[in-house]
Parts: structure tokens; sequence; C-alpha cells
């Protein structure tokens, strides 16, 4: 993507499939939004090739996007809708769109029951807490019985137990339901728990694709282990630790105290690729 002769987004590569839960990461200016924006077919790229669902997203019609969904930050609703009334109303426009193999809309019963909302069904919006509002957020996504779902900082603002719930839903849908999920997030706890694989963009560009654990292996390294041994600290960088603290307590027995092994983080591999994209960036 070119702005005037500038280019924010640059040989940007990688795929999302069927039931996988991918995590789109970087800094604020790392292109986040505008990749999002072009896969979601609201931006026209200034080249390169896209295909989402098999087709190319900026000249798909309207079968193309009924197959797949969006769920803002945020988003402008009618509080006065009831739930189910809601997500009825908003199925409707899908039903022309029904296939013998994916039969649209989704029942607002059952979706409402999917995202946890059953006992909800009958209140207005402006009634609902902040995780039960993300959670029709995510049904209106669903409404059409999306094969592709974008999540955009899905759980801003939710309280840790809001969270936990959220990620159970998400999870829920892309193992059973067989949706993939591409979603954002500047919460890398979410992204680790989450995500089958954390795609990073820095300055435009792709500097990482994989999972968690090979990425942290990649680029933060080995585990560190320290343990105390007649009165002395001790620290010993390993790629198995759980190997290491064996065979330690296999040498020296109860003699070994204090054993602490602290394991590289999503959040070590994270601050790493964006610092070292930014070095050679500026190079």
């Amino acid at each position: 993507m070119r702005y005037g002769t500038r280019d924010v987004l640059q040989g940007v590569d990688f795929d999302v499939r069927r039931g996988e839960v991918v995590a789109l990461l970087g800094p604020n200016g790392a292109g986040k939004t505008t990749t999002i924006e072009i896969l979601e077919g609201f931006r026209m790229r200034s080249a390169g090739r896209v295909r989402v669902l098999g087709a190319d997203p900026a000249r798909a019609g309207e079968g193309w996007r009924a197959r797949v969904g969006v769920v803002l930050q945020s988003w402008r609703d009618h509080g006065n809708w009831r739930v189910r009334e809601l997500l009825a109303h908003l199925g409707s426009f899908y039903a022309a769109y029904s296939t013998e193999r994916v039969r649209r809309p989704w029942d607002p019963d059952e979706l409402v029951a999917a995202v946890g909302l059953a006992e909800h069904a009958g209140r207005k919006v402006r009634t609902l807490s902040g995780g039960q509002r993300r959670r029709l957020d995510v049904a209106i996504g669903l409404v059409g019985r999306s094969e592709l779902l974008f999540l955009d900082e899905p759980t801003a603002g939710f309280d840790p137990a809001a969270r936990r719930e959220f990620h159970e839903l998400v999870r829920g849908l892309a193992g059973a339901g067989g949706t993939a999920v591409l979603l954002t997030t500047h919460d890398l706890d979410e992204a680790g728990r989450l995500a089958d694989r954390i795609v990073v963009l820095c300055s435009g560009r792709l500097v990482a694709d994989g999972t968690v654990a090979e990425l942290t292996r990649r680029i933060a390294g080995d585990d560190e282990v320290r343990w105390t041994l007649d009165g002395r600290r001790h620290a010993q960088r390993t790629a198995d630790s759980t190997r290491f603290a064996r065979e330690l307590f296999g040498r020296h027995g109860d003699a070994v105290g204090e054993l602490e092994v602290r394991r590289a983080s999503l959040e070590d591999t994270y601050l790493a690729l964006v610092r070292d994209a930014e070095r050679a960036a500026l190079r």
C-alpha cells in the first residue's frame, strides 16, 4: 500500500487457514489497520495479490461479503433494540445468500445461545454489560454464519473474567465451527493465549510469522534457570529447562534451593522483533 511516495505496506505475505486463530501484532503505525481494511475489501491496495475465501476483496460482491464477519472495536447501535430482535433483523439481510452447504442466517435463538446470551435475549442492548455487549458484537459478526471473522481489539476494556469467557467463545468458534479468525490486539497475553499463530508487522513489513513457541525459541532465545546451592546463587540459560532441572536435582538432590525457571515470553519476543525491525528501518 502506497500513499503518495511512501510505502506503508510492502511485501506482506501470510495465510490464514480454516479453523485457525491468527493474531496480527505490531506497534501503532505498523500498518495493521490498513492490512485488515484491504482484506475486508474496504480499501484498495496499490499493488500485490490478495485472496480471501477464494476472491479478491477489492472486486468481490455481496455474496462474498455475506461469508465474512467484521467485529469493530466500537460501533454505534440503537440501544432500544432487544438482543434477539436485533439479530433477527440483521440476519434477514443474509437469507438471499443461503446455500445448500451453508444455511444463512444463523437462527437467532441458536446464535444467542452460542455466544452465551440466551438469558439476555429479551433485554435491550443499552442494559447489557461491557462483556455482554462484546458477545453481542461477535454475534452480529456471525449472524450470516461467517466463514472468516475479523476482530479488532476484541477485549478492550474487559475485566479478567469477561476476557476469559470471550477467549473460550472464540476458541469454540474456531475449533468446533471451523471459522477462521484474524484478530488485532495490543494485549500480548491475549495473543499468546488465543492465537494459533502470531504475525508481526513493523514499519509496514512482515517481520515474523509462527507459533508463540516457534517465535520465542527463534527470537528471544533460551530459558533461564536460577537456583541456590550451598548458599551461593547460580543462573544458567538452557534450551530445555525441564531436562536441566531434572539433571540438577539428580546431581545435588535436596541441596538445591530456590529453583526458578524464567521462560522467554511473547513480550520478550515481540519487543525484540520490533526493536530489530525499527533499527533496520533506520539504516
